[in-house]
C-alpha cells in the first residue's frame, strides 16, 4: 500500500501533496442532495447573489472531506486502522465552484497506543489551499494507525 506506518512518520514531517482538484457545481450540488442539505447558500444563485459574497458557497464539509480525502494517498492509504476524530476544523475563506484546492499536511505529534502494541496515534494537520494559495480550510485529525510488521 502507498500509505506510511506509524515508524516512518517524524513529528513536522510536511506533505505537499501532488493532487489537485477544482470543484465543480456539480459537486456542490450532489454533495447537498446526497446530505440533505437545502442551504439556498449553496443551491440558489438568485439568493446567493444578495449575499455579501455574490455567489453560491462551495459545501464546507465537502471542502474538508475533499481536503482528507486528497491526502489518503500520500499518508494513510491502506496502513491506518481507524480515524480517531477531527479538532479544530475552520473554513477561513469560502470555496467557490471552479476554484482548485491543493492540500499541505503536517504531522504534528504523535504517541504510542498504550492498549494496542501494534499500533500507534498520528495527528495531522491538514491545510486546504485554493489556487491563490488562500487558506480554505483546516483540520486536525488524529489517526490510528498500523505499525510495521518486524
Amino acid at each position: 500500500m502507498a500509505g506510511l506506518y506509524y515508524e516512518q512518520f517524524e513529528v513536522g514531517m510536511e506533505f505537499n501533496h501532488p493532487l489537485t482538484r477544482t470543484v465543480t457545481e456539480y459537486d456542490n450540488i450532489l454533495f447537498c442532495a446526497m446530505t440533505h442539505n437545502p442551504q439556498p447558500l449553496h443551491l440558489d444563485e438568485e439568493f446567493a447573489k444578495k449575499t455579501e459574497f455574490g455567489q453560491r458557497l462551495v459545501n464546507s464539509l465537502f471542502t474538508l472531506g475533499l481536503v482528507i480525502g486528497v491526502t489518503v494517498a500520500d499518508t494513510t492509504l491502506g496502513t491506518t486502522i481507524a480515524n480517531l476524530g477531527m479538532t479544530d476544523v475552520r473554513f477561513p475563506n469560502p470555496v467557490f465552484h471552479g476554484d482548485t484546492i491543493h492540500v499541505v499536511t503536517r504531522v504534528k505529534s504523535m504517541r504510542e497506543s498504550r492498549s494496542r502494541p501494534e499500533a500507534g496515534m498520528v495527528e495531522f494537520e491538514h491545510f486546504g489551499l485554493n489556487q491563490r494559495d488562500e487558506e480554505v480550510a483546516y483540520c486536525v485529525r488524529t489517526a490510528f494507525m498500523r505499525k510495521q510488521v518486524a
